[in-house]
């Protein structure tokens, strides 16, 4: 039996090689966590393992014994980093199709929770690991650094 959290909840799982994402989509009802690729390489699977970003599609279930995972629906709406990014989300109208948007979402407020200044460069590398098939990369960085700018009390 793998013990673990997610969104705050303790979560017994007893097959340990059953991958992260699988767990949380078809065992938990978690569905904000998209499947996009299965290869660590599109982002849509990204969640917060102890704080990080981390695709969950490349993550098992025994690699998060005792860890706290949350998942887009686990994100406090009143915390300061999702308000900014939510908010700046919509201001600057980055959705497009929306599939992608939980697993980049999940990436700027790992990013913004550690770095409320970040430049353009530390954007970019923290974004790098998020595919967006409707090209909406300028508004998400744009998104990104209103939230940063909003956290840091210039807007």
């Amino acid at each position: 039996m793998i013990t673990f959290f997610v969104n705050g909840d303790v979560v017994d799982f007893r097959a340990a090689d059953t991958p992260l994402l699988w767990a949380l989509r078809d065992h938990l009802g978690l569905t904000g966590t998209k499947f996009g690729c299965g290869l660590a390489q599109c982002g849509a699977c990204t969640v917060h393992v102890n704080g990080e970003a981390a695709l969950s599609c490349s993550l098992t279930v025994a690699d998060v014994k005792g860890k706290r995972v949350t998942t887009i629906e686990g994100l406090a709406p009143g915390n300061a980093v999702v308000k900014a990014v939510k908010g700046a989300w919509v201001d600057k109208d980055v959705v497009q199709c929306g599939y992608c948007q939980p697993g980049q979402v999940m990436a700027a407020v790992a990013l913004l929770a550690k770095n409320k200044s970040p430049s353009e460069a530390e954007i970019d590398a923290a974004m790098d690991g998020n595919l967006c098939r409707c090209g909406t990369y300028p508004r998400i960085r744009e998104a990104v650094k209103s939230a940063a700018a909003t956290l840091r009390g210039k807007r």
